[in-house]
């Protein structure tokens, strides 16, 4: 069984790499080329008149 000690070390060594290849891989996802066209059909949702 792991001490309380043993988890924090893991989680604070660990946890900001994890959490910071998520928001790499939401970047990337985001800024994709191929995306575009998408992205800007949804911004412009608010302004169509229906």
């Amino acid at each position: 069984m792991f001490t309380y000690e043993e988890v924090q070390h893991f989680v604070a060594a660990w946890g900001t790499v994890y959490f910071g290849a998520i928001f790499v891989v939401a970047l990337l996802y985001a800024l994709a080329p191929s995306k575009k066209s998408t992205f800007e059909e949804a911004a412009a949702i608010p302004l169509r008149e229906d």
